[in-house]
């Protein structure tokens, strides 16, 4: 079985079980997450690999992180993830990519995250839950930040804390990539 193959078959079985532990049907985690319910039965038959928008907004929808969807093993006390099982979720052919490194769920998710912007790349991000926060740590290059319609410089060396219940994204508009490591903290799911 390929890594990709593992990958969809856990978020499928994680999936499944993470909604009917909710109590949601289909149509009820559908609404919520935005997206529709044949796409979430093809994610739950293990038929489709989706963005990396749908599994977030999937993984907001239930209160948890894109690790706990894609994790493949029950997690104990302390969770070492060597570095071939990090998970790179978003790349390009310029070599722009996020890669999870970890996750946790206490007291909502937390996840981190490393991610390299190419020269002229960039990724914008839908807006996450109320009260979901970012920090970014840039190790080299110099990223341009955008939050709610506003950039903001972040050069090497440099953290930035910012809310991201409003639309956002990172860009390099730089000559050299931007190697940058950042922690998403998601409010717990409440009903």
């Amino acid at each position: 079985m390929t890594d990709l193959d593992q990958l969809t078959q856990s978020l499928a079985r994680n999936l499944r079980r993470l909604r009917t532990e909710r109590g949601l049907t289909l149509d009820a985690l559908a609404a919520r997450a935005g997206i529709s319910r044949g796409m979430l039965i093809q994610i739950e038959q293990a038929r489709t690999n989706p963005s990396v928008g749908t599994v977030v907004k999937v993984g907001d929808a239930l209160g948890v992180s894109i690790t706990t969807l894609l994790d493949y093993e029950r997690t104990p006390v302390v969770r070492l993830v060597p570095a071939e099982q990090a998970v790179r979720l978003w790349s390009t052919e310029a070599g722009s990519h996020s890669t999870l490194l970890a996750g946790t769920e206490a007291p909502g998710p937390l996840e981190l995250w490393h991610w390299r912007l190419m020269p002229g790349e960039g990724h914008v991000s839908d807006p996450h839950p109320a009260g979901t926060a970012e920090l970014v740590h840039i190790r080299a290059g110099v990223l341009t930040l955008t939050v709610d319609g506003s950039d903001h410089l972040v050069p090497a060396g440099t953290s930035a804390s910012f809310a991201t219940h409003v639309p956002h994204g990172y860009r390099n508009d730089g000559a050299e990539p931007v190697e940058m490591t950042m922690a998403v903290s998601v409010p717990a799911a409440t009903d």
